[in-house]
């Protein structure tokens, strides 16, 4: 784990008493991805279970300003071998800084550390810094042939839950 700062933060595994600093993170940056897509829905934050197994895990990771307090984090869980990203959000006055793309450069380090297959995700397929960015990563947008079971799920759930399915696509960056 990377703890030299670069740029006025550094990355490192989140802490427990944490926890509860995410969701205002989360909410903060969701304000960002609310006018980009023009929707005026309420925000919500991952519930603590969530992030707790995520720091049980081992793959909760956060980006810390100066006086290390968070400003941005990644969760994730292992899924079939692969690394998959629940959550990626920056606080806004720290977006456009590098803080989302370090974040998924140590979670791609953290998943080839562990042997495992890879990272995937699902996010919105037009958003700037959502689809576009993760392909600038070397992630590729998955076609119905080669979407895995737990992808296939995720995506399911998504639309459920009241997400455009036109949006919504699963990525992943296979090793």
């Amino acid at each position: 784990m990377s703890e030299t700062p670069a740029g006025d933060f550094a990355i490192r595994l989140a802490r427990p008493d944490e926890l509860p600093l995410m969701a205002g993170i989360e909410i903060d940056a969701f304000l960002t991805l609310a006018e980009a897509l023009g929707v005026e829905r309420e925000a919500h934050a991952l519930p603590l279970g969530v992030l707790d197994r995520s720091l049980w895990e081992t793959l909760l990771i956060v980006a810390v300003d100066d006086r290390d307090r968070p400003i941005a984090f990644l969760a994730g869980t292992e899924m079939e071998n692969t690394l998959y990203v629940i959550e990626l959000d920056v606080i806004r006055q720290w977006q456009r800084r590098g803080v989302g793309r370090r974040l998924m450069l140590e979670a791609i380090e953290m998943a080839r550390t562990r042997s495992f297959a890879g990272v995937a995700l699902t996010t919105d397929r037009h958003v700037a810094f959502n689809a576009p960015f993760y392909r600038s990563l070397g992630f590729e947008l998955l076609d119905d042939e080669r979407l895995p079971p737990f992808l296939r799920r995720k995506l399911l759930d998504e639309v459920e839950s009241g997400m455009d399915p036109d949006r919504r696509v699963a990525m992943s960056l296979r090793f």
